[in-house]
């Protein structure tokens, strides 16, 4: 059963900085790319980054500068420092994962339950 669990969200100010971290479990973690989305109130949920297996990552063009997709594969942990944080900003971050789980089996899409993040003027 794959398990992932976000946490380290919070309220911070504008130009502040958070870090989140997801736990996961049910699957070999360091196999798979794994992602981060956020949903801000109001919209669809989308991309914010993205980190392969061998530790590249990329992301979205709004938070490219000031966000860092990082993972502890030893601890089976993705993690997303923020940093200059700004009201836009403003979301519920989710990690996401695309794995197969069992043999001969297609790839599903996994999702946290969210940790929630309140960026203040």
């Amino acid at each position: 059963q794959v398990i992932l669990v976000e946490s380290g969200g919070g309220l911070v100010q504008a130009g502040g900085s958070l870090t989140l971290s997801c736990v996961a479990s049910g699957f070999d973690f360091g196999l798979y790319a794994m992602s981060w989305y956020r949903q801000r109130p109001g919209m669809e949920r989308e991309y914010v980054g993205k980190i392969n297996a061998v530790g590249s990552a990329v992301y979205r063009d709004s938070v490219k500068d000031r966000f860092t997709i990082s993972r502890d594969d030893g601890k089976n942990t993705l993690y997303l420092q923020m940093r200059n944080l700004k009201p836009e900003d403003t979301a519920k971050y989710f990690c996401h994962a695309y794995v197969a789980v069992g043999w001969g089996t297609n790839p599903t899409d996994y999702w946290g339950q969210g940790t929630q993040v309140t960026v203040s003027p």
